[in-house]
Protein backbone atom coordinates (compact mmCIF):
# COMPACT_ATOMS: atom_id res chain seq x y z
CA UNK A 1 0.00 0.00 0.00
CA UNK A 2 1.43 3.35 -1.04
CA UNK A 3 0.97 6.28 1.36
CA UNK A 4 -0.28 9.58 0.00
CA UNK A 5 1.83 12.71 0.52
CA UNK A 6 0.70 14.62 3.59
CA UNK A 7 -0.08 17.76 1.60
CA UNK A 8 -2.65 15.83 -0.42
CA UNK A 9 -4.29 14.12 2.57
CA UNK A 10 -7.17 16.46 3.36
CA UNK A 11 -10.17 14.17 3.71
CA UNK A 12 -10.02 13.19 7.38
CA UNK A 13 -13.64 14.10 8.01
CA UNK A 14 -14.79 11.75 5.27
CA UNK A 15 -12.04 9.18 4.97
CA UNK A 16 -10.48 7.33 7.86
CA UNK A 17 -7.34 6.66 5.89
CA UNK A 18 -5.66 8.64 3.13
CA UNK A 19 -4.22 6.09 0.72
CA UNK A 20 -3.92 5.20 -2.91
CA UNK A 21 -6.44 2.62 -4.05
CA UNK A 22 -5.25 -0.78 -5.17
CA UNK A 23 -7.47 -1.87 -8.04
CA UNK A 24 -9.34 -5.07 -7.24
CA UNK A 25 -9.16 -7.85 -9.82
CA UNK A 26 -12.34 -8.48 -11.78
CA UNK A 27 -14.23 -11.63 -10.85
CA UNK A 28 -14.45 -12.62 -14.49
CA UNK A 29 -14.40 -16.15 -15.82
CA UNK A 30 -15.64 -15.92 -19.40
CA UNK A 31 -16.15 -18.65 -21.95
CA UNK A 32 -14.06 -18.04 -25.04
CA UNK A 33 -15.56 -20.86 -27.07
CA UNK A 34 -17.74 -23.90 -26.75
CA UNK A 35 -16.51 -26.34 -24.19
CA UNK A 36 -14.35 -23.93 -22.21
CA UNK A 37 -14.42 -24.40 -18.46
CA UNK A 38 -16.74 -22.23 -16.41
CA UNK A 39 -16.44 -21.80 -12.67
CA UNK A 40 -19.57 -21.16 -10.66
CA UNK A 41 -20.22 -17.46 -10.24
CA UNK A 42 -22.94 -15.64 -8.39
CA UNK A 43 -22.12 -12.04 -9.37
CA UNK A 44 -21.22 -10.08 -12.46
CA UNK A 45 -19.60 -6.64 -12.85
CA UNK A 46 -21.55 -4.24 -15.05
CA UNK A 47 -20.32 -0.94 -16.42
CA UNK A 48 -22.75 1.85 -15.52
CA UNK A 49 -23.56 4.85 -17.73
CA UNK A 50 -20.90 3.69 -20.18
CA UNK A 51 -22.10 5.86 -23.08
CA UNK A 52 -22.07 9.06 -21.03
CA UNK A 53 -18.34 9.28 -20.19
CA UNK A 54 -19.19 11.36 -17.13
CA UNK A 55 -16.44 13.55 -15.69
CA UNK A 56 -18.34 14.23 -12.47
CA UNK A 57 -20.72 12.21 -10.28
CA UNK A 58 -22.34 13.13 -6.98
CA UNK A 59 -22.70 10.37 -4.40
CA UNK A 60 -25.20 10.67 -1.54
CA UNK A 61 -25.62 8.20 1.33
CA UNK A 62 -28.94 6.37 1.20
CA UNK A 63 -29.05 3.62 3.86
CA UNK A 64 -26.11 2.03 5.69
CA UNK A 65 -23.66 3.63 3.25
CA UNK A 66 -19.95 2.87 3.51
CA UNK A 67 -16.87 3.55 1.41
CA UNK A 68 -13.39 2.15 1.03
CA UNK A 69 -10.31 3.69 -0.54
CA UNK A 70 -8.33 0.48 -0.95
CA UNK A 71 -8.98 -3.22 -1.18
CA UNK A 72 -7.87 -3.94 2.40
CA UNK A 73 -9.08 -0.73 4.05
CA UNK A 74 -11.86 -0.83 6.61
CA UNK A 75 -15.27 0.30 5.43
CA UNK A 76 -16.01 3.82 6.65
CA UNK A 77 -19.52 5.27 7.03
CA UNK A 78 -20.43 7.70 4.26
CA UNK A 79 -22.20 10.45 6.17
CA UNK A 80 -22.37 13.32 3.70
CA UNK A 81 -22.76 13.93 -0.02
CA UNK A 82 -19.55 14.02 -2.04
CA UNK A 83 -18.50 14.94 -5.56
CA UNK A 84 -16.27 12.60 -7.55
CA UNK A 85 -14.45 14.20 -10.47
CA UNK A 86 -12.19 12.54 -13.03
CA UNK A 87 -8.70 14.00 -13.20
CA UNK A 88 -7.05 12.05 -16.03
CA UNK A 89 -6.43 8.65 -14.40
CA UNK A 90 -7.19 9.64 -10.78
CA UNK A 91 -10.30 10.66 -8.90
CA UNK A 92 -10.78 13.89 -6.98
CA UNK A 93 -13.17 13.45 -4.08
CA UNK A 94 -14.70 16.59 -2.57
CA UNK A 95 -16.99 16.72 0.45
CA UNK A 96 -17.75 20.12 1.95
CA UNK A 97 -14.43 21.95 2.28
CA UNK A 98 -12.36 18.76 2.11
CA UNK A 99 -10.70 17.54 -1.09
CA UNK A 100 -8.61 14.44 -1.69
CA UNK A 101 -6.99 12.79 -4.69
CA UNK A 102 -7.28 9.01 -4.88
CA UNK A 103 -7.02 6.26 -7.49
CA UNK A 104 -10.60 5.19 -6.93
CA UNK A 105 -13.32 4.44 -4.43
CA UNK A 106 -15.56 1.51 -3.48
CA UNK A 107 -19.09 2.10 -2.23
CA UNK A 108 -20.99 -0.42 -0.14
CA UNK A 109 -24.62 -0.31 0.96
CA UNK A 110 -27.28 2.10 -0.21
CA UNK A 111 -25.86 4.94 -2.29
CA UNK A 112 -27.50 7.46 -4.62
CA UNK A 113 -25.54 8.46 -7.73
CA UNK A 114 -26.37 11.59 -9.72
CA UNK A 115 -24.89 12.57 -13.11
CA UNK A 116 -26.00 13.99 -16.51
CA UNK A 117 -29.45 14.74 -15.03
CA UNK A 118 -30.08 11.16 -13.91
CA UNK A 119 -30.36 9.94 -10.32
CA UNK A 120 -30.19 6.26 -9.35
CA UNK A 121 -30.12 4.61 -5.92
CA UNK A 122 -28.35 1.25 -5.72
CA UNK A 123 -27.69 -1.22 -2.91
CA UNK A 124 -24.89 -3.11 -4.66
CA UNK A 125 -21.11 -2.77 -4.39
CA UNK A 126 -19.82 -0.02 -6.71
CA UNK A 127 -16.25 0.69 -7.82
CA UNK A 128 -15.45 4.10 -9.34
CA UNK A 129 -12.09 4.77 -11.02
CA UNK A 130 -10.99 7.09 -13.82
CA UNK A 131 -9.28 6.91 -17.19
CA UNK A 132 -8.73 9.54 -19.85
CA UNK A 133 -10.58 12.17 -17.88
CA UNK A 134 -13.78 10.11 -17.54
CA UNK A 135 -15.15 8.22 -14.56
CA UNK A 136 -15.55 4.45 -14.84
CA UNK A 137 -18.37 3.03 -12.72
CA UNK A 138 -18.58 -0.75 -12.21
CA UNK A 139 -21.54 -2.19 -10.29
CA UNK A 140 -21.38 -5.74 -8.91
CA UNK A 141 -24.79 -7.36 -9.38
CA UNK A 142 -26.02 -10.85 -8.59
CA UNK A 143 -26.26 -12.67 -11.93
CA UNK A 144 -30.01 -13.16 -11.62
CA UNK A 145 -30.54 -9.50 -10.70
CA UNK A 146 -28.59 -8.55 -13.84
CA UNK A 147 -30.73 -10.86 -15.99
CA UNK A 148 -33.93 -9.44 -14.52
CA UNK A 149 -32.85 -5.84 -15.18
CA UNK A 150 -31.90 -6.62 -18.80
CA UNK A 151 -35.14 -8.51 -19.50
CA UNK A 152 -37.11 -5.55 -18.14
CA UNK A 153 -35.04 -3.16 -20.28
CA UNK A 154 -35.02 -5.17 -23.51
CA UNK A 155 -38.59 -6.54 -23.55
CA UNK A 156 -41.77 -4.84 -24.73
CA UNK A 157 -45.49 -4.72 -23.88
CA UNK A 158 -46.31 -7.45 -26.42
CA UNK A 159 -44.10 -9.98 -24.63
CA UNK A 160 -45.84 -12.65 -22.58
CA UNK A 161 -44.64 -15.19 -20.02
CA UNK A 162 -43.12 -17.69 -22.47
CA UNK A 163 -41.34 -15.19 -24.71
CA UNK A 164 -39.90 -13.55 -21.58
CA UNK A 165 -38.73 -16.91 -20.23
CA UNK A 166 -36.94 -17.59 -23.51
CA UNK A 167 -35.39 -14.11 -23.44
CA UNK A 168 -34.19 -14.58 -19.85
CA UNK A 169 -32.34 -17.77 -20.80
CA UNK A 170 -30.71 -16.07 -23.79
CA UNK A 171 -29.71 -13.00 -21.74
CA UNK A 172 -28.14 -15.21 -19.07
CA UNK A 173 -26.31 -17.29 -21.67
CA UNK A 174 -24.92 -14.25 -23.45
CA UNK A 175 -23.67 -12.82 -20.16
CA UNK A 176 -21.92 -15.97 -18.96
CA UNK A 177 -20.67 -17.79 -22.05
CA UNK A 178 -18.26 -15.39 -23.71
CA UNK A 179 -16.04 -12.38 -23.20
CA UNK A 180 -17.33 -8.95 -24.14
CA UNK A 181 -14.17 -6.91 -24.65
CA UNK A 182 -14.15 -4.78 -21.50
CA UNK A 183 -11.27 -4.50 -19.07
CA UNK A 184 -12.93 -2.74 -16.13
CA UNK A 185 -16.09 -4.84 -15.96
CA UNK A 186 -17.67 -7.94 -17.50
CA UNK A 187 -20.45 -6.28 -19.50
CA UNK A 188 -21.47 -2.73 -20.34
CA UNK A 189 -25.01 -1.39 -20.00
CA UNK A 190 -25.44 -0.41 -23.66
CA UNK A 191 -26.52 -2.37 -26.71
CA UNK A 192 -22.85 -3.19 -27.33
CA UNK A 193 -23.56 -5.91 -24.74
CA UNK A 194 -27.15 -5.87 -23.47
CA UNK A 195 -29.24 -2.81 -22.68
CA UNK A 196 -29.76 -2.12 -18.99
CA UNK A 197 -31.80 0.85 -17.71
CA UNK A 198 -30.55 1.59 -14.19
CA UNK A 199 -33.65 3.58 -13.30
CA UNK A 200 -35.71 0.48 -14.05
CA UNK A 201 -38.77 -0.14 -16.16
CA UNK A 202 -41.70 -0.38 -13.78
CA UNK A 203 -44.10 -1.49 -16.49
CA UNK A 204 -41.94 -4.54 -17.26
CA UNK A 205 -40.34 -5.20 -13.88
CA UNK A 206 -42.82 -7.69 -12.43
CA UNK A 207 -43.04 -9.81 -15.58
CA UNK A 208 -39.24 -9.75 -15.94
CA UNK A 209 -38.87 -10.87 -12.32
CA UNK A 210 -41.21 -13.83 -12.81
CA UNK A 211 -39.47 -14.89 -16.04
CA UNK A 212 -36.02 -14.65 -14.46
CA UNK A 213 -36.98 -16.50 -11.28
CA UNK A 214 -38.74 -19.32 -13.14
CA UNK A 215 -35.64 -19.94 -15.32
CA UNK A 216 -33.02 -19.24 -12.64
CA UNK A 217 -29.65 -20.73 -13.52
CA UNK A 218 -30.66 -21.94 -16.99
CA UNK A 219 -28.44 -21.33 -20.00
CA UNK A 220 -28.26 -22.81 -23.49
CA UNK A 221 -26.22 -25.95 -24.19
CA UNK A 222 -25.44 -27.81 -27.40
CA UNK A 223 -24.45 -31.47 -27.33
CA UNK A 224 -23.19 -31.21 -23.77
CA UNK A 225 -21.23 -27.99 -24.36
CA UNK A 226 -22.08 -24.43 -23.32
CA UNK A 227 -23.54 -22.56 -26.28
CA UNK A 228 -23.37 -18.94 -27.45
CA UNK A 229 -26.60 -16.95 -27.60
CA UNK A 230 -27.68 -13.64 -29.10
CA UNK A 231 -30.95 -11.82 -29.70
CA UNK A 232 -32.21 -8.86 -31.70
CA UNK A 233 -35.43 -6.90 -31.93
CA UNK A 234 -36.59 -7.88 -35.43
CA UNK A 235 -34.85 -10.20 -37.90
CA UNK A 236 -36.93 -8.91 -40.82
CA UNK A 237 -38.19 -12.41 -41.66
CA UNK A 238 -34.83 -14.21 -41.79
CA UNK A 239 -32.17 -14.67 -39.14
CA UNK A 240 -28.48 -14.13 -39.81
CA UNK A 241 -25.52 -16.38 -39.12
CA UNK A 242 -22.76 -14.93 -36.87
CA UNK A 243 -20.24 -14.84 -39.75
CA UNK A 244 -22.49 -12.45 -41.69
CA UNK A 245 -22.32 -9.91 -38.86
CA UNK A 246 -18.98 -10.47 -37.14
CA UNK A 247 -16.23 -11.41 -39.60
CA UNK A 248 -13.97 -12.85 -36.89
CA UNK A 249 -16.67 -15.18 -35.55
CA UNK A 250 -17.00 -18.84 -36.47
CA UNK A 251 -20.06 -20.67 -37.80
CA UNK A 252 -22.00 -22.89 -35.40
CA UNK A 253 -24.81 -25.20 -36.44
CA UNK A 254 -27.26 -23.94 -33.81
CA UNK A 255 -27.03 -20.34 -35.12
CA UNK A 256 -28.02 -20.72 -38.79
CA UNK A 257 -29.43 -18.21 -41.22
CA UNK A 258 -32.99 -19.40 -41.71
CA UNK A 259 -36.42 -18.09 -42.63
CA UNK A 260 -38.45 -16.94 -39.64
CA UNK A 261 -42.07 -17.42 -40.59
CA UNK A 262 -43.29 -16.07 -37.24
CA UNK A 263 -41.51 -12.75 -37.69
CA UNK A 264 -42.44 -12.62 -41.38
CA UNK A 265 -46.16 -13.06 -40.60
CA UNK A 266 -46.13 -10.16 -38.16
CA UNK A 267 -46.40 -6.61 -39.39
CA UNK A 268 -43.17 -6.01 -41.33
CA UNK A 269 -40.70 -3.37 -40.27
CA UNK A 270 -39.13 -1.60 -43.21
CA UNK A 271 -37.14 1.53 -42.74
CA UNK A 272 -35.49 4.28 -44.76
CA UNK A 273 -32.96 6.96 -43.88
CA UNK A 274 -30.88 9.60 -45.59
CA UNK A 275 -27.37 10.53 -44.45
CA UNK A 276 -24.92 13.10 -45.75
CA UNK A 277 -21.32 12.31 -46.63
CA UNK A 278 -20.22 14.71 -43.89
CA UNK A 279 -22.26 12.88 -41.21
CA UNK A 280 -21.01 9.47 -42.30
CA UNK A 281 -17.41 10.72 -42.49
CA UNK A 282 -17.62 12.11 -38.96
CA UNK A 283 -19.01 8.81 -37.61
CA UNK A 284 -16.41 6.65 -39.35
CA UNK A 285 -13.50 8.91 -38.40
CA UNK A 286 -14.54 9.06 -34.74
CA UNK A 287 -14.47 5.26 -34.61
CA UNK A 288 -11.19 4.91 -36.52
CA UNK A 289 -12.81 3.12 -39.47
CA UNK A 290 -12.02 5.50 -42.33
CA UNK A 291 -10.68 8.98 -42.92
CA UNK A 292 -12.62 11.72 -44.63
CA UNK A 293 -12.22 12.29 -48.36
CA UNK A 294 -13.89 9.15 -49.74
CA UNK A 295 -16.43 9.62 -52.53
CA UNK A 296 -18.45 6.45 -53.15
CA UNK A 297 -20.23 3.96 -50.90
CA UNK A 298 -21.67 0.67 -52.20
CA UNK A 299 -22.43 -2.84 -50.95
CA UNK A 300 -19.44 -5.08 -51.67
CA UNK A 301 -20.63 -8.47 -50.41
CA UNK A 302 -23.82 -9.97 -49.01
CA UNK A 303 -24.34 -12.97 -46.78
CA UNK A 304 -26.69 -15.92 -46.97
CA UNK A 305 -29.58 -13.97 -45.42
CA UNK A 306 -29.19 -11.08 -47.85
CA UNK A 307 -27.59 -8.75 -45.33
CA UNK A 308 -24.65 -6.62 -46.40
CA UNK A 309 -21.47 -8.16 -44.98
CA UNK A 310 -18.97 -5.62 -46.28
CA UNK A 311 -19.22 -2.17 -47.84
CA UNK A 312 -16.87 -0.59 -50.36
CA UNK A 313 -15.61 2.92 -49.65
CA UNK A 314 -13.96 3.78 -52.94
CA UNK A 315 -11.33 0.99 -53.18
CA UNK A 316 -11.48 -0.12 -49.53
CA UNK A 317 -13.78 -2.72 -47.93
CA UNK A 318 -15.09 -2.27 -44.40
CA UNK A 319 -17.34 -4.35 -42.13
CA UNK A 320 -21.00 -3.40 -42.51
CA UNK A 321 -21.68 -4.11 -38.84
CA UNK A 322 -18.80 -1.83 -37.82
CA UNK A 323 -20.26 0.80 -40.14
CA UNK A 324 -23.73 0.41 -38.59
CA UNK A 325 -22.43 0.61 -35.04
CA UNK A 326 -20.37 3.71 -35.79
CA UNK A 327 -23.36 5.46 -37.36
CA UNK A 328 -25.63 4.33 -34.55
CA UNK A 329 -23.37 5.54 -31.76
CA UNK A 330 -22.66 8.86 -33.48
CA UNK A 331 -25.96 9.70 -35.20
CA UNK A 332 -28.63 7.57 -33.50
CA UNK A 333 -29.61 3.90 -33.70
CA UNK A 334 -32.68 4.65 -35.82
CA UNK A 335 -30.50 5.78 -38.73
CA UNK A 336 -29.33 2.27 -39.70
CA UNK A 337 -31.35 -0.22 -37.63
CA UNK A 338 -29.85 -3.27 -39.39
CA UNK A 339 -27.33 -4.34 -42.05
CA UNK A 340 -30.07 -5.66 -44.33
CA UNK A 341 -30.27 -2.68 -46.65
CA UNK A 342 -29.76 -1.22 -50.10
CA UNK A 343 -27.85 2.03 -50.54
CA UNK A 344 -27.97 4.56 -53.37
CA UNK A 345 -26.12 7.83 -53.84
CA UNK A 346 -27.46 11.22 -54.84
CA UNK A 347 -24.57 13.67 -54.85
CA UNK A 348 -23.40 14.07 -51.25
CA UNK A 349 -26.43 12.22 -49.88
CA UNK A 350 -26.80 8.49 -49.38
CA UNK A 351 -30.23 6.85 -49.25
CA UNK A 352 -30.61 3.63 -47.25
CA UNK A 353 -33.65 1.36 -47.42
CA UNK A 354 -33.84 -1.82 -45.41
CA UNK A 355 -35.72 -4.07 -43.01
CA UNK A 356 -35.26 -5.58 -39.60
CA UNK A 357 -33.89 -4.07 -36.41
CA UNK A 358 -30.62 -5.26 -34.90
CA UNK A 359 -28.05 -7.79 -36.06
CA UNK A 360 -30.57 -10.63 -36.63
CA UNK A 361 -28.46 -13.41 -35.06
CA UNK A 362 -30.20 -15.87 -32.74
CA UNK A 363 -33.53 -15.10 -31.11
CA UNK A 364 -35.78 -12.63 -32.92
CA UNK A 365 -37.85 -10.87 -30.27
CA UNK A 366 -40.67 -10.09 -32.68
CA UNK A 367 -40.84 -13.69 -33.83
CA UNK A 368 -40.62 -14.99 -30.26
CA UNK A 369 -43.50 -12.76 -29.22
CA UNK A 370 -45.57 -14.07 -32.14
CA UNK A 371 -44.75 -17.66 -31.17
CA UNK A 372 -45.78 -17.06 -27.55
CA UNK A 373 -49.06 -15.53 -28.76
CA UNK A 374 -49.69 -18.82 -30.57
CA UNK A 375 -49.18 -20.73 -27.28
CA UNK A 376 -45.67 -21.96 -28.01
CA UNK A 377 -43.55 -22.61 -24.93
CA UNK A 378 -40.19 -21.06 -24.11
CA UNK A 379 -38.50 -24.36 -25.04
CA UNK A 380 -40.20 -24.33 -28.46
CA UNK A 381 -39.18 -20.70 -29.01
CA UNK A 382 -35.56 -21.53 -28.22
CA UNK A 383 -35.76 -24.55 -30.52
CA UNK A 384 -36.84 -22.29 -33.38
CA UNK A 385 -33.91 -19.89 -33.01
CA UNK A 386 -31.22 -22.22 -31.67
CA UNK A 387 -31.97 -25.56 -33.38
CA UNK A 388 -30.39 -28.43 -31.50
CA UNK A 389 -29.54 -26.36 -28.41
CA UNK A 390 -31.29 -27.03 -25.13
CA UNK A 391 -31.72 -25.03 -21.91
CA UNK A 392 -29.90 -26.67 -19.00
CA UNK A 393 -28.55 -25.79 -15.59
CA UNK A 394 -25.43 -23.62 -15.92
CA UNK A 395 -23.43 -25.59 -13.36
CA UNK A 396 -24.61 -29.16 -13.92
CA UNK A 397 -25.33 -29.06 -17.65
CA UNK A 398 -28.50 -31.10 -16.99
CA UNK A 399 -32.00 -30.15 -18.08
CA UNK A 400 -34.73 -29.59 -15.53
CA UNK A 401 -37.18 -32.47 -15.37
CA UNK A 402 -40.90 -32.10 -14.65
CA UNK A 403 -42.98 -34.44 -12.48
CA UNK A 404 -46.69 -33.90 -11.86
CA UNK A 405 -49.22 -34.86 -9.24
CA UNK A 406 -52.67 -33.38 -8.80
CA UNK A 407 -52.19 -29.71 -7.95
CA UNK A 408 -48.36 -29.92 -8.11
CA UNK A 409 -45.63 -29.60 -10.74
CA UNK A 410 -42.20 -30.56 -9.42
CA UNK A 411 -39.12 -29.29 -11.28
CA UNK A 412 -35.81 -30.93 -10.42
CA UNK A 413 -32.43 -31.81 -11.91
CA UNK A 414 -32.59 -35.15 -10.09
CA UNK A 415 -35.10 -37.77 -11.24
CA UNK A 416 -34.93 -39.34 -7.77
CA UNK A 417 -36.84 -36.32 -6.40
CA UNK A 418 -40.02 -37.77 -7.90
CA UNK A 419 -40.12 -40.06 -4.85
CA UNK A 420 -41.01 -37.03 -2.72
CA UNK A 421 -44.23 -36.26 -4.64
CA UNK A 422 -46.52 -38.02 -2.12
CA UNK A 423 -45.13 -35.90 0.74
CA UNK A 424 -45.50 -32.74 -1.33
CA UNK A 425 -49.08 -33.59 -2.17
CA UNK A 426 -49.96 -34.29 1.47
CA UNK A 427 -48.44 -30.93 2.39
CA UNK A 428 -50.48 -29.14 -0.27
CA UNK A 429 -53.75 -30.79 0.79
CA UNK A 430 -53.16 -29.98 4.44
CA UNK A 431 -52.29 -26.35 3.62
CA UNK A 432 -55.59 -25.96 1.79
CA UNK A 433 -57.51 -27.58 4.65
CA UNK A 434 -55.94 -25.44 7.37
CA UNK A 435 -56.30 -22.15 5.50
CA UNK A 436 -59.60 -22.83 3.83
CA UNK A 437 -58.06 -21.44 0.63
CA UNK A 438 -57.52 -23.21 -2.65
CA UNK A 439 -56.70 -22.52 -6.27
CA UNK A 440 -57.70 -24.43 -9.40
CA UNK A 441 -54.27 -24.32 -11.02
CA UNK A 442 -51.16 -26.29 -10.04
CA UNK A 443 -48.41 -24.89 -7.84
CA UNK A 444 -44.87 -25.32 -9.17
CA UNK A 445 -42.08 -26.45 -6.85
CA UNK A 446 -38.54 -25.90 -8.17
CA UNK A 447 -36.08 -27.96 -6.12
CA UNK A 448 -32.51 -26.70 -6.38
CA UNK A 449 -29.57 -29.05 -6.13
CA UNK A 450 -27.81 -27.33 -3.21
CA UNK A 451 -27.96 -24.43 -0.79
CA UNK A 452 -25.57 -22.26 -2.90
CA UNK A 453 -27.63 -22.98 -6.03
CA UNK A 454 -30.82 -22.02 -4.19
CA UNK A 455 -29.26 -18.85 -2.78
CA UNK A 456 -27.68 -17.71 -6.05
CA UNK A 457 -30.80 -18.36 -8.11
CA UNK A 458 -33.34 -16.78 -5.80
CA UNK A 459 -31.37 -14.24 -3.80
CA UNK A 460 -32.78 -15.77 -0.60
CA UNK A 461 -30.49 -16.08 2.44
CA UNK A 462 -29.05 -19.52 3.03
CA UNK A 463 -30.96 -19.99 6.29
CA UNK A 464 -34.26 -20.03 4.39
CA UNK A 465 -35.34 -23.56 3.44
CA UNK A 466 -37.77 -22.39 0.75
CA UNK A 467 -39.91 -19.44 -0.29
CA UNK A 468 -43.01 -18.84 -2.40
CA UNK A 469 -43.92 -16.21 -4.98
CA UNK A 470 -47.38 -16.47 -6.48
CA UNK A 471 -47.88 -20.05 -7.69
CA UNK A 472 -44.12 -20.79 -7.64
CA UNK A 473 -42.06 -22.24 -4.78
CA UNK A 474 -38.26 -22.40 -4.75
CA UNK A 475 -36.77 -24.92 -2.35
CA UNK A 476 -33.40 -26.15 -1.20
CA UNK A 477 -32.52 -29.76 -2.06
CA UNK A 478 -35.46 -32.00 -1.16
CA UNK A 479 -33.17 -34.79 0.01
CA UNK A 480 -31.56 -32.38 2.47
CA UNK A 481 -34.91 -31.27 3.88
CA UNK A 482 -36.07 -34.89 4.07
CA UNK A 483 -32.93 -36.03 5.88
CA UNK A 484 -33.59 -33.37 8.53
CA UNK A 485 -37.26 -34.35 8.78
CA UNK A 486 -38.25 -30.89 7.57
CA UNK A 487 -39.66 -31.63 4.12
CA UNK A 488 -43.37 -31.95 4.79
CA UNK A 489 -43.47 -29.17 7.39
CA UNK A 490 -41.50 -26.79 5.16
CA UNK A 491 -43.55 -27.49 2.07
CA UNK A 492 -46.86 -27.21 3.95
CA UNK A 493 -45.75 -23.77 5.08
CA UNK A 494 -44.77 -22.74 1.54
CA UNK A 495 -47.95 -24.11 -0.02
CA UNK A 496 -49.79 -22.00 2.54
CA UNK A 497 -47.80 -18.98 1.35
CA UNK A 498 -48.66 -19.76 -2.27
CA UNK A 499 -52.37 -20.03 -1.47
CA UNK A 500 -52.39 -16.82 0.56
CA UNK A 501 -50.46 -14.91 -2.12
CA UNK A 502 -52.86 -16.01 -4.84
CA UNK A 503 -55.80 -14.67 -2.83
CA UNK A 504 -54.06 -11.48 -1.69
CA UNK A 505 -54.84 -8.19 -3.39
CA UNK A 506 -52.29 -5.44 -4.05
CA UNK A 507 -53.38 -3.55 -0.92
CA UNK A 508 -52.84 -6.48 1.46
CA UNK A 509 -49.96 -5.63 3.83
CA UNK A 510 -47.05 -8.02 4.16
CA UNK A 511 -47.64 -8.46 7.89
CA UNK A 512 -51.15 -9.81 7.20
CA UNK A 513 -49.99 -12.24 4.51
CA UNK A 514 -47.09 -13.53 6.59
CA UNK A 515 -49.10 -13.52 9.81
CA UNK A 516 -51.96 -15.59 8.40
CA UNK A 517 -49.49 -18.18 7.13
CA UNK A 518 -47.88 -18.39 10.57
CA UNK A 519 -51.24 -18.74 12.35
CA UNK A 520 -52.68 -21.32 9.97
CA UNK A 521 -49.44 -23.29 9.75
CA UNK A 522 -49.17 -23.51 13.56
CA UNK A 523 -52.74 -23.11 14.82
CA UNK A 524 -51.86 -24.09 18.39
CA UNK A 525 -48.91 -21.74 18.79
CA UNK A 526 -49.15 -19.00 21.44
CA UNK A 527 -48.95 -15.57 19.83
CA UNK A 528 -50.58 -13.21 22.33
CA UNK A 529 -47.35 -11.88 23.82
CA UNK A 530 -45.19 -11.75 20.70
CA UNK A 531 -46.20 -8.36 19.26
CA UNK A 532 -42.94 -6.63 20.17
CA UNK A 533 -42.75 -4.64 16.91
CA UNK A 534 -45.10 -1.78 16.10
CA UNK A 535 -47.40 -2.66 13.24
CA UNK A 536 -46.38 0.35 11.09
CA UNK A 537 -42.75 -0.83 11.15
CA UNK A 538 -43.46 -4.52 10.68
CA UNK A 539 -43.57 -4.73 6.88
CA UNK A 540 -40.06 -3.27 6.61
CA UNK A 541 -38.77 -5.70 9.24
CA UNK A 542 -40.28 -8.66 7.40
CA UNK A 543 -38.96 -7.59 4.02
CA UNK A 544 -35.42 -6.72 5.12
CA UNK A 545 -34.57 -8.96 8.06
CA UNK A 546 -30.79 -9.17 8.25
CA UNK A 547 -30.60 -12.39 10.26
CA UNK A 548 -32.61 -15.51 10.89
CA UNK A 549 -33.26 -14.29 14.44
CA UNK A 550 -34.61 -10.91 13.25
CA UNK A 551 -36.83 -12.70 10.75
CA UNK A 552 -38.21 -15.01 13.44
CA UNK A 553 -39.07 -12.08 15.73
CA UNK A 554 -40.82 -10.24 12.89
CA UNK A 555 -42.82 -13.29 11.88
CA UNK A 556 -43.93 -13.94 15.46
CA UNK A 557 -45.13 -10.34 15.65
CA UNK A 558 -47.03 -10.71 12.37
CA UNK A 559 -48.63 -13.88 13.69
CA UNK A 560 -49.71 -12.02 16.83
CA UNK A 561 -51.43 -9.26 14.87
CA UNK A 562 -53.05 -11.71 12.47
CA UNK A 563 -54.27 -13.86 15.36
CA UNK A 564 -55.82 -10.83 17.05
CA UNK A 565 -57.48 -9.82 13.78
CA UNK A 566 -58.99 -13.29 13.34
CA UNK A 567 -60.23 -13.39 16.93
CA UNK A 568 -61.95 -9.99 16.70
CA UNK A 569 -63.44 -10.11 13.21
CA UNK A 570 -63.59 -13.75 12.13
CA UNK A 571 -62.00 -15.63 9.27
CA UNK A 572 -64.49 -14.57 6.55
CA UNK A 573 -63.96 -10.85 7.16
CA UNK A 574 -60.17 -11.23 7.38
CA UNK A 575 -60.01 -13.14 4.09
CA UNK A 576 -62.07 -10.34 2.55
CA UNK A 577 -59.47 -7.83 3.82
CA UNK A 578 -56.73 -10.07 2.42
CA UNK A 579 -58.15 -9.27 -0.99
CA UNK A 580 -59.03 -5.60 -0.45
CA UNK A 581 -56.71 -4.35 2.30
CA UNK A 582 -57.25 -3.86 6.03
CA UNK A 583 -59.17 -0.65 6.89
CA UNK A 584 -56.99 2.04 8.46
CA UNK A 585 -59.19 2.25 11.55
CA UNK A 586 -58.89 -1.47 12.15
CA UNK A 587 -55.08 -1.35 11.85
CA UNK A 588 -54.96 1.49 14.36
CA UNK A 589 -56.77 -0.57 17.00
CA UNK A 590 -54.69 -3.72 16.58
CA UNK A 591 -51.85 -2.45 18.73
CA UNK A 592 -54.25 -1.68 21.55
CA UNK A 593 -55.02 -4.30 24.14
Amino acid sequence: MKKMPAARCAMNLLLAACVFVLVRPSLRNPVHAEGAAVIARSTIRVGMWTLWHDREIMITPAAHSFLQTCGKCAAIPLTAAAILRADDASVTLKSGRNTGHIDGIWLIGGVTLTAHGETVTLHNPIAITARGGALIVAVTLPVESYVERVVASESGPADTAESLRALAIVVRTFALHETHGHGDYDLCDSTHCQLLHWSGNLDRQRAAHVATLSTAGETLWFHGERALAYFSKDCGGRTASPTEIWPRSHAVTYLPSRTDRYCARSAGREWASQLTRADISMALASHGIARSGWQHLTVARRGESGRAVTLRLDANEISTEDFRLAVGQSLGWNQLPSTWFEVSQQGDRFLFHGRGWGHGVGLCQKGATAMAAQNHTAAEILGQYFPGAQPADELAGRSWQLFAREGIILQSLDAADAAYLPELQRARVEAAQRSGLNTPGPITVRAFASTPAFRNATGAPGWMAAFAEGDWIGAQALRTLASRHLLEETMRHEFMHALVEQHAGPAAPLWLREGLVEVWAEPNAKTAATMTIKIDALDAMLAHAATESDSAVAHRAAAGYASRLLARYGRERVVEWLRSGVPVGVVATLGQR
